[in-house]
């Protein structure tokens, strides 16, 4: 099996990485940071907003099941692509919504998915940014499948996760983990 992988922000990356893993065809999702000024940036940096980095996944997926466009349509339909710098609660650049094109078929992707939503939503144009190149720092092991784990009793992530899965299985029930 062939995979390829897409780096996308969209606010808390918990939420994100728990949106992705219940989706069919995709093999891996890790938590991490990207976009910043500082190398192998911490989470607690991250956070002060100081580095510039965003809190990103990158998604493995297997592009005989799924495509760039489908992650990214995906993506697009369960984080608030409309607001700046900020999803919910947590607010700051290293919560924007962003995609991290890998290559220049990712970009042009990247530029159609967009076009997509704003054409779906008028009047409610997305402020998703496409950056990079950058370079891509993995969060530290405690963040990983941090849904699976201690997710399930953070107040916090039982807020914010089961209306995005609910986003997911209501807009891509085609797509979910069976």
């Amino acid at each position: 099996m062939t995979s390829e992988e897409a780096i996308i922000a969209g606010g808390c990356f918990w939420c994100t990485e728990a949106v992705f893993n219940d989706v069919t065809g995709v093999t891996g999702v890790e938590s991490g940071f990207i976009g910043g000024s500082v190398d192998n940036p911490t989470y607690k940096q991250v956070c002060s907003g100081s580095t510039g980095h965003a809190e990103a996944v990158r998604v493995t997926y297997d592009p005989a099941q799924l495509s760039y466009a489908d992650i990214l349509d995906m993506f697009m339909g369960t984080h608030d692509p409309t607001q700046l710098n900020r999803q919910g609660n947590d607010v700051g650049t290293q919560y924007r919504s962003a995609i991290f094109p890998l290559d220049d078929v990712q970009r042009t992707e990247a530029e159609a998915a967009i076009t997509r939503w704003n054409a779906e939503h008028p009047g409610q144009a997305a402020v998703t940014t496409i950056e990079g190149p950058a370079t891509w720092y993995p969060a530290e092991d405690y963040h990983q499948e941090y849904w699976q784990g201690e997710g399930q009793r953070n107040p916090y992530c039982l807020a914010v996760i089961p209306p995005k899965l609910m986003k997911l299985r209501k807009s891509f029930a085609e797509r979910v983990k069976g």
